[in-house]
């Protein structure tokens, strides 16, 4: 229970700070950017530094940075399938879905993931 009082506490504040920080960036798109998963992130490697220790909140964040990895080639795909070629938005995402599982799965065979 105190894990995920931690995790409220220490996401709350986090996600505090980066609204913060959001709102204060011009254009305001770049809020959204800055909303809930870096804060998140943050409190889930903070916990996990101090209950498995430095070499397993660094095997964690090699496995957040192949999921941005993938999301941002997600993200591209879904843009040339609906931009190029036209395709509505439900058939891209699915499309792109493979490409996300894909780049992510490989990175995490090709160069390792959590402990």
């Amino acid at each position: 229970m105190t894990e995920y009082l931690l995790r409220f506490i220490a996401g709350g504040l986090i996600v505090s700070v980066f609204a913060i920080c959001g709102d204060m960036l011009r254009p305001k798109s770049f809020a959204g950017l800055l909303g809930a998963a870096p804060s998140v992130a943050l409190a889930t490697l903070g916990i996990a530094m101090v209950q498995h220790g430095p070499q397993y909140a660094a095997a964690e964040s090699w496995t957040m940075i192949y999921g941005a990895t993938a999301l941002a080639c997600y993200s591209l795909a879904v843009c040339h399938l609906l931009m190029r070629l036209r395709l509505a938005a439900l058939p891209a995402t699915i499309a792109a879905f493979a490409v996300w599982l894909v780049v992510a799965f490989g990175l995490l065979a090709g160069f390792g993931g959590a402990a």
